[in-house]
């Protein structure tokens, strides 16, 4: 076994992820991590989105408001402690690897979040490249709030979540977060640092059911393996 096939085998056991043909899965995720590197020495440098707008929350933040956004968009400045050049160059390859994400899966949003103390020093996932609609920016990072978001709920597990039909899965009682009620599929899977520590997550949201293929998932695990050594 390579060192590439070991750092797959060994994702795949941290986050709980059961695949078909490990061995084929392997050789589709390595070939997607070959794909996203070559991208990367090659795409030019993307703009960053340092602010971004983001929905009004509802009575006690549970929720988004889905429609109405906020009027103050939300800056990562704060959180990531100022616009270093080593932020600026962490985020143009996290957009970078977001526009990857979008050109290969085609599907309809996709942010990553980092896991970091907020401006009050309570434990969030921040969100720090994304494409789609507007959304969340920061996710309680606590046993409260995991109960009602897969986001927070992978965030303090390290346990991937996928959801092929979301309609399905609220009407057999799980737990879920609504930002845009038009999603019907949902991957959300962990980030892991070499440590083996939960360093964030990556969430992908479609308008269709059953996109997250097993091809669809070695693209998400190419991009799992990848983002860890590009956060600020």
């Amino acid at each position: 076994m390579s060192q590439s096939d070991a750092s797959i085998t060994e994702y795949l056991a941290l986050a709980g992820l059961a695949v078909q043909s490990p061995d084929v899965f392997a050789a589709t995720v390595l070939r997607w991590q070959q794909s996203l590197q070559q991208y990367l020495q090659q795409v030019a440098p993307v703009s960053v989105q340092w602010q971004y707008k983001v929905p009004e929350l509802g009575e006690g933040g549970a929720c988004s408001l889905f429609g109405q956004l906020a009027d103050e968009p939300y800056d990562l400045t704060a959180i990531l402690g100022g616009q270093s050049a080593h932020n600026q160059q962490a985020l143009q390859l996290l957009s970078a690897i977001a526009a990857f994400y979008r050109e290969h899966s085609g599907l309809d949003w996709f942010g990553i979040y980092q896991a970091r103390a907020n401006v009050s020093g309570e434990p969030v996932l921040v969100k720090l490249a994304y494409y789609g609609a507007a959304s969340r920016a920061e996710f309680p990072l606590n046993s409260d709030f995991a109960k009602i978001s897969n986001n927070s709920t992978v965030g303090l597990s390290g346990k991937a979540k996928i959801i092929n039909d979301v309609a399905a899965y609220l009407g057999s009682g799980g737990e879920y977060y609504t930002c845009d009620p038009k999603v019907q599929a949902e991957a959300c899977l962990p980030l892991f640092n070499q440590s083996g520590k939960i360093v964030g997550i990556v969430d992908a949201e479609d308008f269709n059911k059953n996109v997250f293929t097993a091809d669809a998932q070695a693209l998400l695990v190419a991009v799992c393996l990848t983002i860890p050594a590009y956060l600020p």
